[in-house]
């Protein structure tokens, strides 16, 4: 498969519970930040606020997505993320099961306002 170039070919490479899941994250992102563009960036759906500075990124893999965030970011929420996988930046979330979208969503809003705010940039 070639590398995509919009985040339309980039979901067309999956299929299945995995394209489920993807498909429910990218309109969950839009809805949450409809004034970010969305590119590829690192063969992965990226949003970027107007200011240029990447907000997060959703990575698709074997068995789960990966929601990327600045460290800070998903570090503020640990307390809320119990029993979720994450890792440094990144919320695992397992395919065929339905995503933490209010959970996703403040921390999404988190994610702008630490830019906006704090001028906290990508990694």
């Amino acid at each position: 498969m070639n590398k995509p170039q919009t985040v339309g070919e980039y979901l067309d490479g999956f299929s299945g519970a995995a394209r489920v899941l993807l498909e429910e994250l990218h309109t969950l992102a839009r809805g949450a930040v409809p004034a970010a563009d969305e590119v590829i960036k690192w063969g992965h759906p990226a949003w970027v606020h107007p200011s240029g500075t990447i907000l997060f990124v959703v990575s698709g893999h074997a068995k789960h997505a990966n929601f990327t965030f600045t460290p800070s970011t998903r570090e503020a929420f640990d307390s809320e993320l119990g029993d979720v996988e994450t890792g440094k930046g990144t919320v695992k979330l397992p395919y065929g099961s339905p995503p933490p979208a209010d959970l996703l969503r403040r921390m999404i809003a988190y994610r702008v306002r630490e830019h906006e705010d704090d001028g906290v940039l990508w990694k």
